[in-house]
Formats: structure tokens, sequence, C-alpha cells
């Protein structure tokens, strides 16, 4: 039998941490993922998928995710249930998460307050005042390359990869 879920979206919100009684984290989070049609007033709907995710990859999800970041999660669908506090049966059906990947360049969260504490250096900032540092040329960005395609290539098929 196949359980897999591969779900591509942005966070409703921010990424809700607990702990267990014996010290386990366990992280709740809710995908919003874009359906491919559009209704019948021309928009996209979106389908809201709750998700939860366990020990230290909870804790790093936390970390480095906030409201509205795009983000991929793998897992499996899983169903469960519990008995609430007026008797009645609640079911709940979400997404286990083995595994996520962060879909945004990092700069893309320097507006979330968490992430401007961090005393990571930025590459693009010198730490030290010393002139006599050698920097790397930089292209012209509005140089293209291929501009001048009115030569012909020679490459033998001994060179290609394929």
């Amino acid at each position: 039998m196949i359980n897999r879920s591969v779900l591509v979206g942005r966070l409703t919100r921010d990424v809700d941490l607990r702990y267990t009684a014996n010290g386990t984290a366990v992280a709740t989070f809710t995908v919003a993922v874009n359906r491919q049609f559009t209704n019948s007033n021309g928009d996209r709907d979106a389908d809201f998928i709750n998700c939860v995710i366990w020990r230290k990859a909870a804790e790093n999800f936390a970390n480095f995710t906030h409201k509205g970041s795009l983000v991929g999660v793998d897992g499996r669908i899983q169903t469960r249930n519990y008995e609430n506090q007026q008797g009645q049966r609640v079911y709940v059906t979400e997404v286990v998460v083995d595994n996520f990947s962060l879909l945004e360049p990092k700069s893309a969260n320097n507006n979330h307050p968490s992430q401007s504490s961090n005393n990571i250096p930025n590459p693009n900032q010198s730490s030290n005042n010393n002139n006599n540092s050698t920097k790397a040329p930089t292209a012209d960005p509005n140089e293209d390359p291929f501009a001048d395609n009115t030569q012909s290539i020679d490459i033998s098929d001994d060179d290609l990869p394929f």
C-alpha cells in the first residue's frame, strides 16, 4: 500500500510548537495549497491542509518558518479521532510530515522579527575594513553573453553529456 503526500504551499499562520509530557517536540501548522484550476469567477481556490511534525524536525521547522513562508512537505496522510469535552467524537485528518523543504531564500524571511535577532553574518557586508583585499570582478548585468548568436559553436558529440 502507498500513503504519500507531497505539498507545496504557504503557511497560514506561525507554527504552533509544543512539547509532550515526556519532552517530545510536536508542531502543528496549516499549508494553503492553490488548486490548479480557476472557479466560475476566474479566481483560484486553495485547500487548507493540516500538518503535524515531530521531534527535532518540529523545532527546526518552527525556528525557520513563519506565516506566509513557502514550504514543501513530504509525509503521509493519517486519520485519528478523540472524544471532546462535550462527549462528541471528533475525527481529524492530517499530514504527518517526514521531510520538509524551505522554498524561499533566507532574504525573503528578513521581515520576520525572530529572524532579525540571529547573529549569522551577511556575506554582502564586510566585517573587516581591510582595503588590501582583492575582489572578483563583477560582470555587467546588462551585458548579454549570448547576444552575438551569428557565430556557430563547434562542439563534438564526445563533449556532450548525453
